[in-house]
């Protein structure tokens, strides 16, 4: 890897992080309906999982597309179908009572695998390999993993924060049910994209 093209990728791995999508959505959700501390399992995943996400797209399934197109566009229905679901759940979630645990956050493993299925989770990988560690040597796919689970983390916590506090004015169970029909349908606009994508 060219290492004056690591600011560059810092910079992206930063924007792509930060940025909405369906990682961030479900964790402004988490952090509103459980609170910091349950969802921490749900931001580990995430960061855990992408990174090893970045590190198994860029060893070797980035080169599945190309041997089979047809692949991404199933893992395209897959993704937009999977995102629909999880909106529902979001949506029709039972805000907790005081004192009450009030359902069950995402788990660290189902976070992990969520990457699998998340569009813009698939879009940053390949975006990042192609761009960041054309030549596909150990290496530079390893550093472009490293950069990211760096920077990942501390960004898509931000959101967690983020909803945290915005539980504070939704101390009235029909508000935070708006919330969460609003970020469910936010979910679902986050992969709208994707259908534009080739």
């Amino acid at each position: 890897m060219d290492y004056t093209l690591l600011p560059a990728l810092a910079g992206f791995a930063f924007v792509s992080s930060i940025t909405p999508g369906p990682n961030n959505l479900m964790l402004m959700a988490s952090g509103a309906n459980f609170g910091f501390t349950r969802s921490i399992p749900h931001m580990l995943g995430i960061g855990i999982g992408f990174t090893v996400m970045i590190l198994l797209v860029g060893l070797g399934l980035i080169g599945l597309f190309d041997l089979f197109p047809l692949s991404y566009t199933l893992l395209k229905i897959f993704s937009i179908v999977y995102l629909t679901w999880l909106a529902w759940k979001i949506a029709n979630a039972a805000p907790p009572s005081a004192g009450e645990s009030g359902g069950i956050p995402m788990t660290f493993l189902q976070a992990a695998l969520f990457q699998w299925v998340n569009p813009k989770a698939w879009s940053m990988a390949l975006t990042a390999i192609t761009a960041y560690a054309p030549e596909r040597t150990v290496g530079s796919i390893v550093m472009v993993g490293l950069v990211f689970g760096i920077i990942n983390l501390p960004c898509v916590s931000t959101w967690t924060v983020m909803g945290q506090q915005i539980r504070r004015i939704l101390n009235r169970p029909r508000w935070l049910r708006a919330f969460n029909i609003f970020m469910a349908l936010l979910l679902v606009l986050s992969a709208l994209p994707v259908l534009l994508l080739k």
